[in-house]
């Protein structure tokens, strides 16, 4: 068994030398079986010769070990001369003189094979392609799908209880973070309502809160919100810029506007390329998904709250933001999908949704009533200052302020109220007149326009200075102030302009209420219109800028016609003749 290892190493490859070439042939053993019974096989072989297209034709023999041993022996006692040249065994036979060389391939093979090759390559190609392309395809898909679900499970969540947002929201306010906060300051009458909005038990309409500023709308939604500990409400503050109440929408429904969406990567034109209302629009699409799935699972809507409602401009882009906002609460309200809840200050918002509503409800939001002002003002100086507060001190703040809220809570965390009552109507009449002031007979005609503005609002708070004086009682012993009022088209008759009164009301100055009656926006307020008529001179100073600013607009209107021929000795004689005037022009001679 060694020994046919040995021949078969030795057999393996053999170097041939012919005269100056040395050609390398590759020699294949014989049998296996041949070798083990000492039999010789021949195996013939071709062998390309190096540098040449010729063919060597060769046998290899594979012989017995012991031959081979014989053979080795018989070298080794007889080894070559110098001048002798080598032979190798004769192993390998050279025929490629004696035998004709292989026939060429048949026609076309060639091609044949390149054909087949490319074929190969491309088919080759295109798989690797599609498994490519359907690998991307299949995660890309996977992606969006994921990336949808996780934008409406995030839109969900913002409805959960607990919201930060709303925490926060509450917290700036001044409110206490218990549940108990109705006892904090004060409960309005209007407070249950409230609550059964917010809590999703009043269903089928959407709502306007509307009301001066001040008088406690959006703590009475925060009060509500705060009992149900935010389960199933958004609220967000409104913007003129549309941008930004997009920002501030998005921040309330925890949606990104497809900013964080890698795909716009990929496209020409991503998600975000479009404007801030189309923006609104794909947000309440979601918001629309997560409140079927929510109704569903819980049975009553969401509460959507948007706060300052007036801050929107009025103008064609916020008349369009309230155009929509006001579609979607209408079908929503008729699915009882989400509640939405607009707070404004201003009359000019209800103008707008009244056009289109149909499922609206609107809540007036007023003083408080001087027993229950009183009652609170009482309770609150006993609670924080220890001290029982005379009921003659009670009735004179609120002779002073009246029942708005804002003002009573600056009164009753001050040492002196009387005094503070007193900077507040000063504050009010400084206000005023820093807005509204007219100017007198010396005017000058460039601020005409601001004039105009200023006496149509001087005029309207004289008429209801006079109105008051007219009326048999503006107090009541149990509700307090009845401040004097001019229904909406009086109030612009009296101003002699019709598009005044409503940025008087966006000032703060005046307060158009929900059935369209102007009057004074607070007590201070009026109060300080009865300091401002009550100064003396001041009707006739009033009388004055008018006749000036009349004096104005008449030289505006009026044209001068110079004649230069009379100047210049001229003369024209007028006749009448038929079908009209004739006017003749005569030059007048003078002696020389």
């Amino acid at each position: 068994m060694v020994a046919s290892q040995m021949v078969l190493g030795r057999a393996a490859w053999r170097v041939v030398a012919t005269g100056s070439r040395t050609i390398g042939s590759a020699v294949t053993a014989g049998s296996a079986a041949a070798l083990a019974g000492n039999a010789t096989t021949e195996t013939a072989a071709r062998i390309a010769r190096p540098g040449t297209g010729a063919l060597l034709q060769c046998t290899v023999s594979s012989v017995p070990p012991s031959l081979w041993m014989q053979k080795r022996h018989s070298s080794s006692q007889h080894p070559h001369s110098p001048t002798q040249p080598f032979q190798p065994p004769d192993i390998i036979h050279d025929h490629s003189s004696d035998s004709p060389p292989p026939p060429p391939p048949p026609p076309g093979q060639d091609a044949t094979t390149i054909w087949e090759k490319m074929l190969e390559s491309a088919a080759t190609s295109f798989a690797s392609i599609i498994v490519l392309g359907a690998g991307f395809g299949i995660a890309a898909y996977s992606y969006h799908k994921s990336y949808k679900h996780f934008v409406l499970k995030k839109m969900a969540n913002a409805f959960e209880p607990g919201d930060p947002v709303l925490e926060l929201a509450a917290t700036g306010r001044g409110l206490p973070s218990s549940a108990a906060s109705s006892t904090h300051w004060i409960e309005r009458p209007e407070q249950s309502l409230v609550d059964d909005i917010v809590a999703g038990r009043e269903v089928g309409h959407y709502h306007l809160f509307i009301g001066e500023k001040g008088t406690g709308k959006s703590s009475m939604l925060l009060d509500a919100m705060r009992k149900v500990d935010g389960d199933g409400i958004a609220m967000l503050e409104a913007h003129a810029d549309l941008e930004l109440f997009r920002i501030r929408l998005g921040k309330a429904l925890d949606y990104e506007f497809h900013e964080d969406y890698i795909g716009g990567y990929f496209s020409e034109r991503g998600p975000r390329d479009t404007t801030a209302l189309l923006d609104i629009e794909r947000a309440f699409n979601k918001l629309e998904k997560v409140a079927l799935r929510r109704h569903k699972r819980v049975g009553r809507p969401l509460v959507l709250i948007i706060n300052q409602m007036h801050l929107i401009r009025d103008d064609e882009d916020g008349k369009d933001l309230i155009e929509l906002l006001q579609q979607r609460a209408e079908a929503w309200a008729a699915a009882n999908l989400v509640t939405m809840v607009f707070n404004s200050d201003d009359y000019w918002v209800y103008e707008r949704l009244k056009q289109l509503a149909t499922r609206l409800d609107v809540l007036t939001i007023v003083d408080l009533p001087k027993a229950q002002a009183t009652a609170a003002l009482k309770n609150y100086r006993h609670r924080y200052f220890g001290e029982s507060t005379p009921p003659s001190v009670l009735e004179q703040v609120y002779d002073k302020v009246g029942g708005r809220l804002n003002f009573l809570n600056r009164v009753a965390k001050s040492q002196d109220m009387l005094k503070t009552c007193d900077e507040i109507i000063q504050t009010e009449k400084t206000w005023f007149l820093n807005q509204c002031w007219i100017l007198g007979e010396p005017m000058d005609d460039d601020v005409m326009d601001q004039q105009k503005w200023a006496a149509a609002a001087v005029v309207l708070a004289t008429a209801l200075v006079d109105k008051g004086e007219e009326m048999d009682s503006t107090y009541d012993p149990y509700l307090g102030h009845q401040l004097p009022s001019f229904p909406l088209h009086m109030a612009q008759q009296i101003m002699t302009r019709s598009d005044f009164v409503r940025a008087l009301d966006r000032l703060n100055l005046f307060s158009i209420t929900s059935d369209a009656h102007v009057r004074a926006s607070s007590v201070p307020m009026h109060l300080a219109f009865h300091e401002i008529v009550s100064q003396p001179g001041f009707r006739k100073h009033l009388q004055a800028t008018i006749h000036r600013i009349a004096a104005i607009e008449s030289l505006g209107r009026t044209r001068e016609l110079v004649a230069k021929d009379l100047l210049l000795g001229g003369k024209y004689e007028i006749s009448k003749v038929k079908g009209g005037i004739e006017v003749m022009l005569k030059e007048i001679k003078t002696a020389e």
